[in-house]
């Protein structure tokens, strides 16, 4: 019975942690499904965003900072001023810009709209990473043609959603309503710019995504660089909330009540511990896959916020949903063909087993051949004959444009890293 019991151990380990990834980002959509209810009602009660988002990583900054020093003193890269660089923009873009924008826009509308616009990110991240060469059209083939429709079906169901409103759909009602009378009370001031607000703020997360994949792949301690990331977002917020409320101080005013509250659980849980978790989880499976969960998301967000809030659901926002999940998974089915297709191109034991693929146009690597004379039959070797004499060719291999994410098999569930991969091809990948 003990072998059993360890055998089974042994079997449930690899699914164990091939699915931390996946319950990584279930988690941390219940917390964002948090942030949304919380900072909604302290938006509602007057709480300025530019101070929310100051406060947020004040706090963040508090909580990732020792925990940076203690995990990652002995095994933390070099800090270049290039690197440094890279993450001042991801800090002014992803956070600084990106959650002014967003908790503007949440003020002018509501939670389950603002997390359904959301939802375009995969397709904007796409559309950002074509110009940058990190992502490959392929209008000829099926998955290049869904991620292209799909994005197409995201951003209109977008602009659906912002142009007509439609008739309200109310869930049910509840009798625990937080903060009564006031939930719906900036709802809708101007849902057009609301709306606006929004789809830039996903434009700015966007360029997060595809920023924090390549700051992964060169500053690997994730505690770190979300430490410094959060300390800049301070400098950064607070010189923007005195530019635009420096003759309103009471908007830095806060005390023991739900301003504080929203503040401590954004801080933590958004902006310390999620921006970890997804930063691990970049490194491990790539920004596509974080973006895939969104969906997930706006289920919670509809469903707490009808329970909290009292909100009520629209027609166009339902259909504007719709339109955007389906365009949603077609850019994610589109992006597993293709990395299906890499992953097996990828799977040689040896160069010489990689020399007949056009590896390319799937994976940015490129082959190139040298003809090298070869010695001419010797008696030494008998084995040797005219048809030897032929030139062999001799393979190098750029890897470079090969992300460093992982790529999964999806008929026999292997994962190979492209740290393997590179081991596989040989040193001319590295």
């Amino acid at each position: 019975m003990a072998e059993i019991g360890s055998s089974c151990c042994v079997g449930l380990a690899p699914l164990y942690e091939k699915s931390k990834p996946v319950l990584a980002m279930i988690s941390i959509q219940f917390g964002y499904a948090g942030m949304n209810i919380i900072s909604k009602v302290a938006l509602n009660q007057g709480m300025s965003h530019f101070t929310l988002v100051f406060y947020r990583h004040v706090i963040a900054t508090l909580v990732t900072a020792p925990l940076a020093y203690v995990l990652e003193r002995k095994t933390r890269p070099k800090l270049t001023f290039g690197i440094f660089c890279q993450i001042f923009l991801s800090a002014l873009l992803g956070a600084t810009i990106n959650q002014n924008f967003y908790y503007a826009g949440l003020d002018y509308t509501s939670t389950t709209f603002a997390c359904a616009i959301s939802n375009i990110v995969p397709a904007l991240t796409f559309l950002m990473a074509i110009p940058l060469r990190l992502e490959r059209v392929g209008i000829r083939t099926s998955a290049g043609q869904a991620k292209v429709l799909g994005t197409i079906v995201c951003v209109g169901g977008a602009m659906f959603m912002t142009v007509y409103k439609g008739m309200a759909i109310q869930l049910w009602t509840t009798h625990i309503h937080v903060s009564e009378g006031q939930a719906n009370a900036s709802q809708p001031k101007d849902w057009i710019k609301g709306s606006l607000l929004i789809v830039g703020s996903c434009i700015f997360w966007s360029s997060w995504f595809i920023m924090q994949a390549k700051i992964s792949n060169k500053y690997s301690a994730q505690y770190s660089s979300t430490a410094l990331m959060c300390f800049l977002v301070v400098i950064q917020s607070g010189v923007i909330t005195l530019i635009f409320e420096g003759r309103n101080p009471s908007v830095w005013a806060i005390g023991w009540d739900l301003k504080l509250l929203t503040a401590i659980y954004s801080g933590v849980v958004t902006s310390a511990i999620s921006v970890c978790v997804m930063s691990w989880c970049i490194l491990k499976r790539g920004p596509l896959f974080v973006t895939m969960f969104s969906p997930l998301l706006m289920v919670i967000v509809a469903v707490m916020s009808s329970i909290v809030l009292d909100e009520k659901l629209h027609l166009g926002s339902v259909i504007g949903s719709v339109l955007i999940i389906i365009g949603l998974y077609s850019v994610l089915w589109g992006k597993g063909k293709e990395m299906e297709k890499v992953t097996k191109t990828l799977k040689g034991d040896s160069v010489e087993s990689l020399s007949g693929h056009d590896l390319s146009n799937h994976s940015g690597c490129e082959i190139s051949y040298t003809k090298k004379p070869t010695k001419s039959p010797t008696k030494e070797d008998p084995s040797n004959n005219s048809n030897n004499n032929t030139a062999i060719q001799e393979t190098s291999i750029d890897c470079s444009g090969i992300d460093k994410t992982i790529l999964e098999d999806q008929e026999d569930d292997m994962v190979i890293t492209a740290e393997e991969t590179h081991k596989q091809i040989g040193e001319g990948c590295v």
